[in-house]
């Protein structure tokens, strides 16, 4: 087989891969860059950490195939590794230097790839140790490196401290990845770490006996009339039309989305008119939920990734319903927003037993695309099951949900 066909081949492999992003965020909760997670979605294993050099150019090509803005925005983007791609020379053509490089723990640390690493360096590309335990071994790579990933779960709270003390005597940004909870990153911050990985930020800080607080309460009270059967589209109307906020956040994303009006809308019954009831309802939400002060903006880009997800897998096979999947992903992080168990949250709205079911135990056809949503978050690849929906479909549609949720993200922020 010559290089050009090999190449043409690479590429067509490239399209067939499942590709998802962990977030990482600094002691601001502010997302710093994402961590790319790969599959080939033809394949029964979970990642491609082999010494393939193949597997490892594939994943290369699905980064420029795809492009890095689509996948992360205007953030930086890590991947991991092999010695292979260390040594074989493809990313010293490669120009974007926003894309770090994380070097997989059972790379062998020899003279010829302490000498790559450093030209990867000089390049401009941030070098990360992954899964990172100490070992007098791996010092030449930590001169280099520019931060040093701990696995939280790898070690335990007295072996993460030392770590920490040892690390900090080299000039290095320390990240705690497979952060689980916020007792745990708070841990993780006090002990000096940089920044974080993880979903962490969508669990709910539970405080016994605490009430929701009172601007978050008036949230809740306006998502329960949202979501009352018995509100009528004038109600909804006058609602929306009396926060004079709340109209122009909604029109100016109206108008921003890709919906392909010919026209600009220019009031909230026009807006009903033309995209209906339960589409603004669900706008409404979003904006009602995006106002909550003190959450990381990401939280947000999560639920809004999840609820396009969940409308698009449901669009895939004809459901007439797809609003309704919309807001099961965007109610997902509801108990995270407002510290509140979900089954407390829940109480407070009068959602149908359907949407109860898929949030509270991930049951019916909801709660399937929730759990296949879920799955393709964590990178739990082997879950990926909904309906009749083909294998390939997946990763296209989380990255359009990507693309969509990040594109409004921008104008929750400007707006």
């Amino acid at each position: 087989m010559n290089g050009q066909q090999s190449s043409a081949n690479l590429l067509s492999e490239s399209k067939k891969i499942f590709v998802g992003r962990q977030p990482i965020c600094n002691k601001q909760l502010e997302v710093v860059a994402y961590e790319l997670l790969f599959r080939d979605s033809e394949a029964n294993y979970a990642n491609f950490s082999d010494e393939n050099c193949a597997t490892s150019q594939i994943i290369v090509n699905a980064v420029i195939d795809i492009g890095l803005d689509r996948i992360v925005n205007d953030k930086n983007a890590y991947i991991n590794i092999t010695r292979d791609i260390i040594l074989g020379g493809q990313l010293t053509e490669f120009n974007e230097r926003r894309l770090g490089l994380e070097i997989l723990e059972g790379v062998p640390v020899d003279e010829k790839v302490v000498k790559a690493v450093q030209i990867l360096s000089q390049r401009g590309h941030t070098i990360l140790l992954d899964d990172f335990i100490f070992h007098e071994d791996l010092i030449p790579l930590v001169e280099i490196a520019d931060i040093i990933k701990i696995d939280v779960l790898q070690l335990d709270k007295e072996a993460i401290g030392e770590h920490v003390d040892i690390l900090q005597k080299h000039d290095v940004e320390l990240l705690a990845e497979k952060i689980e909870g916020p007792e745990m990153f708070e841990f993780c911050k006090d002990l000096g770490f940089d920044c974080f990985q993880g979903y962490f930020f969508c669990k709910p800080k539970i405080i016994r006996g605490e009430r929701i607080p009172a601007d978050r309460l008036a949230i809740v009270q306006l998502l329960a009339k949202l979501q009352d059967p018995k509100t009528e589209f004038s109600e909804l109307e006058k609602l929306v039309s009396k926060d004079v906020s709340m109209s122009y956040r909604l029109l100016r994303i109206i108008n921003a989305a890709q919906y392909g009006l010919n026209r600009k809308v220019d009031s909230i019954k026009e807006a009903l008119v033309i995209l209906g009831f339960r589409a603004i309802r669900n706008w409404i939400s979003l904006l009602s939920m995006s106002s909550i002060d003190g959450k990381p903006h990401e939280l947000m880009v999560t639920a809004m990734v999840r609820a396009h997800m969940c409308e698009l897998l449901a669009k895939e096979i004809d459901r007439k319903d797809f609003d309704t999947f919309f807001t099961v992903g965007l109610f997902s992080v509801l108990d995270a927003l407002l510290d509140q168990p979900m089954d407390v949250v829940l109480k407070a709205l009068p959602v149908s037993e359907e949407i109860k079911a898929a949030l509270l135990g991930q049951e019916g056809p909801l709660g399937e695309a929730l759990t296949c949503v879920l799955a393709y978050e964590r990178g739990d690849w082997d879950k990926l099951i909904f309906d009749k929906v083909g294998r390939d479909a997946y990763g296209k549609l989380y990255l359009d949900a990507v693309k969509w949720a990040d594109d409004v993200g921008r104008e929750l922020k400007a707006a």
